[in-house]
């Protein structure tokens, strides 16, 4: 049976990703919803063109991605798309920030992004894609954000050299560096309403972003960065130096 899996698919982009799913990658049998938030999942699953499997995992549990690991090795999937969207950011000065939101965010957005694709790669046949969920805060560090934007440079690195590796295998790795999205995510992290960056940045559009990506993977991109203005900031972000654009990138 060919599938994907899309890890954070219960809210926001994530579950972008699954409904726009079935039209880029008819070949696509199921879906595998991963989040923590069962009822979600179940809800998502029945809007699907596809079958969906509800799999209700916390990623930064080392059991639940053992259990994930399980489900792999019994079922003996062909995972022809991997969508690694599951992450959370939090505003804060380092030092202000409760720890247990520091360790959150390390362990979700690198560590098990780095685990999952570990569990899933040896499924993937030739011409399977993964698409991993960075950010504009990948390209310089951002103050006030700073765990965020350095676990988000380090899932952009990891898809480059990932992308280089699997290049033989006929697997695609796209990262995706998006700008801001009118989510549950700048709620959750306390960032709407207390950050004037955001506040002056355009917004991206969640659905555009989902259905730009897959195309993106499709076409074996290395990175999908929508909306000219956040095109221009990578650029400007390579070119100036970085201790000059790290005071103009604070939250």
């Amino acid at each position: 049976m060919d599938i994907a899996i899309i890890t954070g698919a219960s809210s926001g982009l994530g579950r972008e990703y699954a409904l726009k799913l079935a039209e880029n990658f008819p070949e696509v049998n199921e879906v595998w919803l991963i989040a923590r938030r069962k009822a979600l999942l179940d809800e998502l699953g029945e809007r699907l063109s596809i079958p969906a499997v509800s799999v209700p995992l916390d990623l930064t549990n080392n059991e639940d991605i053992k259990a994930l690991s399980r489900k792999l090795e019994e079922e003996n999937p062909r995972v022809r798309v991997l969508v690694n969207c599951a992450g959370c950011g939090y505003l804060g000065n380092v030092a202000e920030t409760d720890p247990e939101l520091l360790g959150r965010m390390t362990d979700l957005n690198m560590r098990a992004m780095t685990l999952v694709s570990r569990a899933v790669v040896p499924y993937m046949p030739e011409n399977s894609h993964i698409v991993n969920v960075s950010s504009i805060a990948s390209f310089c560090p951002n103050a006030r954000m700073t765990v965020y934007s350095s676990t988000k440079a380090y899932v952009s690195s990891f898809s480059l050299g990932l992308r280089e590796e699997l290049r033989p295998a006929g697997i695609s790795v796209t990262a995706v560096c998006s700008g801001p999205m009118d989510t549950e995510f700048l709620d959750i992290g306390g960032i709407k309403g207390n950050s004037k960056m955001f506040r002056t940045l355009p917004y991206c559009d969640p659905k555009k972003v989902a259905a730009g990506s897959y195309k993106a993977a499709k076409a074996d991109r290395a990175f999908y960065t929508p909306r000219v203005f956040f095109k221009t900031y990578r650029v400007l972000a390579k070119l100036l130096p970085s201790t000059l654009v790290v005071k103009l990138a604070k939250t």
